[in-house]
């Protein structure tokens, strides 16, 4: 049988990006005469990639972003994002444990973002988690991006799995109806960047902590789906 595969979403699941998102986003936004955003403001701002951040950020703020602004935001976002990795990012309290348990028990471990693929593989790398993973797709991996099924499913793929065997995490609506339209189960988490309450958009098990994120967990979701 084939190994499970445990499927994370990045920002707001695996690490605590805010920090940096905000002073990254700021940095482009203040350049073009837009107010900066706030901690709060993220919420609304984040899971759809850099390139929805600065167009919810102008659309918040009711200024105007033509294609040409956006480009040269986006460059100023990635440039100052990038050169800053890893910033104050850190990975969430109990992560590095619950990915040890996993891997110690055979299961496989990938990244789903919307997040660019480049920016997602520098910060992992730069906090010393890259090599965990089988792959690590970005919202500029594949055609499609979340809550597409099929950036989930060839995530997968490139894992070297099969979506029958396979987990997703995540804290936010996409990533719960990416599992939902790839028919895999979710976990949820509650400490992420969801600006609803997390219980609303019904996954199949949410996890206060990833102390509860465990083989036995996984096997179970997957266990029951099989019925």
């Amino acid at each position: 049988m084939s190994p499970p595969i445990v499927v994370f979403d990045l920002d707001g699941t695996l690490v605590d990006t805010a920090p940096d998102l905000v002073a990254s986003l700021n940095h482009a936004v203040t350049q073009a005469g837009v107010e900066p955003v706030t901690y709060a403001d993220l919420t609304n701002l984040v899971g759809h990639g850099a390139r929805a951040m600065i167009e919810r950020t102008f659309a918040l703020r009711g200024k105007a972003l033509s294609e040409g602004d956006l480009a040269w935001q986006m460059k100023e976002f990635v440039d100052f994002y990038h050169g800053s990795m890893p910033g104050d990012s850190v990975p969430y309290p109990g992560l590095v444990a619950a990915l040890d348990r996993l891997q110690d028990a055979g299961l496989k471990l990938a990244v789903c973002t919307n997040k660019p693929e480049m920016l997602a593989t520098r910060l992992l790398e730069r906090l010393g988690l890259l090599g965990r993973f089988a792959a690590v797709a970005g919202g500029d991996t594949f055609a499609v991006r979340k809550p597409d099924a099929e950036h989930l499913l060839s995530t997968v793929a490139n894992a070297g799995g099969i979506a029958e065997r396979s987990v997703m995490v995540g804290d936010s609506l996409n990533d719960i109806l990416v599992a939902r339209n790839a028919s895999v189960p979710s976990i949820a988490v509650p400490f992420g960047y969801s600006d609803v309450p997390i219980e609303s958009l019904a996954p199949d098990r949410i996890i206060q902590h990833f102390d509860e994120l465990t083989p036995h967990l996984v096997e179970t979701l997957l266990a029951r789906k099989r019925k």
